[in-house]
């Protein structure tokens, strides 16, 4: 059995892949970034990015067992450097479900923007969603 922290490493590894491999391939076969890609690529060179609740939907939808059904609830978010200041970002995972909305996701973009606006931060916005994920689609809306 792994101890807990192993566990939370093997978690986070997981989470930060992504959508599946085939996904990732379709989605750079198109010519795009992918999220955490597009993060670093905005970010200061060299500086770090404190990612929030990347652990967010684990385990929440999919199959019984499917843990990673939406990785990190289909949006990165956290806070980085930016052009010298520290700023909030929200970057939609397109491999995951086409980057669309569950209802988890709405609550960790809220969640992001509380923070923003608590620290006085900026927020960015990287988006690349398919919308609301439509099966759902009655339960995406803030609380």
């Amino acid at each position: 059995m792994l101890d807990i922290s192993a566990q939370l490493r093997q978690r986070l590894a997981r989470v930060r892949e992504g959508g599946s491999a085939a996904s990732r391939e379709r989605h750079q076969g198109r010519g795009k970034l992918l999220a955490r890609e597009r993060v670093d690529q905005l970010l200061d060179p060299g500086s770090p990015f404190l990612e929030l609740s990347p652990l967010a939907a684990f385990g929440m939808y999919g199959e019984p067992g499917d843990d990673y059904a939406v990785p990190s609830a289909s949006i990165i978010t956290g806070i980085g450097r930016v052009q010298g200041r520290l700023c909030v970002i929200a970057a939609n995972d397109a491999t995951v479900k086409g980057g669309t909305y569950y209802p988890i996701t709405v609550k960790k973009h809220l969640r992001a923007q509380e923070i923003a606006r608590a620290n006085r931060l900026p927020c960015i916005y990287l988006v690349d969603s398919g919308g609301a994920f439509l099966p759902m689609q009655d339960e995406v809306f803030p609380d």
